[in-house]
């Protein structure tokens, strides 16, 4: 599966992707409609291709909540605040991997990964119902700042197109 982001700034968005988790674009891919926007690009990261389009007026925002495995979540981070992400989850030990998110300037969340060792879980003696209370700190925190950040969800200011 590939995902498809329609956006203000696409060129933008691409850039910052490309600069924070090492992408390559699909130079042939790039496709500009009749109107000067960009219709369609593509971005291969990690064996994914992402697509990107520009938003067109009258078109809603659709950010998008992205799954990313990273070899190092702090240089991740690092390269993505200094291009205006912003961190909701700051890296966390999640059941033996490096679990963090951030959403980046144009409201896209982005759920960062770094692999770890997975610990043997007891999957009968696993509870399916959702906790009343999470007991483990880490689990608590990842909770807690996926319920503070998505009320903002769709919020994020657009970033100003160039020239346009």
């Amino acid at each position: 599966m590939n995902p498809f982001f329609i956006t203000s700034d696409a060129d933008g968005l691409i850039a910052f992707l490309r600069d924070v988790f090492g992408g390559e674009e699909h130079l042939d891919a790039r496709t500009v409609d009749v109107d000067g926007l960009l219709l369609h690009a593509e971005l291969e990261i990690g064996g994914t291709t992402l697509m990107f389009g520009e938003r067109k007026p009258g078109w809603p925002a659709l950010p998008q909540l992205t799954q990313v495995y990273v070899s190092d979540v702090e240089s991740v981070l690092g390269q993505a605040m200094a291009r205006g992400a912003r961190i909701v989850t700051k890296p966390t030990d999640f059941f033996g991997t490096v679990f963090s998110r951030m959403v980046d300037p144009w409201g896209n969340m982005w759920w960062v990964y770094e692999h770890g060792e997975a610990p043997e879980l007891d999957w009968d003696a696993a509870d399916d119902t959702a906790p009343a209370e999470w007991t483990d700190p880490n689990l608590a925190y990842i909770h807690r700042t996926l319920l503070e950040a998505m009320p903002s969800f769709g919020t994020e200011p657009e970033p100003a197109r160039d020239g346009r």
